[in-house]
């Protein structure tokens, strides 16, 4: 400990931990762990296809439906006559060995409940290529 002098001949002891050493330690030890912990490369290994890659033999069939925003379906421009009918169709579209693309448009004005419903007809049919169209309509 080291005495102060407080200028009247009184002696104060001082009994402040000096932290400086302990900081320049941690420091260094910080930057020794920083510089051994290896690299971790977060990456998937992907096979793209090389540059003669064969085009596809046949384009996709492509199968617009559209949902009105009176809840009507369309197929490929066609009205339906109902959900029942549209599940048919999809049941018919699944069972094909090349399965097409369902292109699903709703309308802008069109309720979810109709949008969604139409998108759980196709999975439970098995449908593996929906994707939804249009929706530069919804950008504000």
């Amino acid at each position: 400990m080291i005495p102060l002098d407080t200028g009247e001949g009184d002696h104060e002891m001082m009994v402040d931990i000096n932290t400086t050493p302990l900081v320049d330690v941690l420091l260094v030890l910080l930057v020794m762990l920083i510089i051994t912990i290896p690299i971790q490369l977060h990456s998937v290994r992907l096979e793209m296809p090389g540059l003669n890659a064969p085009p596809p033999t046949v384009d996709p069939e492509i199968v617009q439906i559209d949902v009105t925003p009176q809840g009507a379906l369309l197929w490929n421009g066609e009205a339906l006559a109902g959900r029942g009918e549209l599940e048919t169709r999809l049941q018919g579209a699944a069972a094909r060995p090349d399965q097409p693309e369902i292109h699903l448009r709703p309308n802008s004005a069109a309720k979810y409940e109709q949008v969604a419903a139409v998108l759980s007809s196709a999975q439970r049919a098995g449908l593996t290529k929906i994707g939804l169209v249009g929706s530069e309509q919804f950008a504000r």
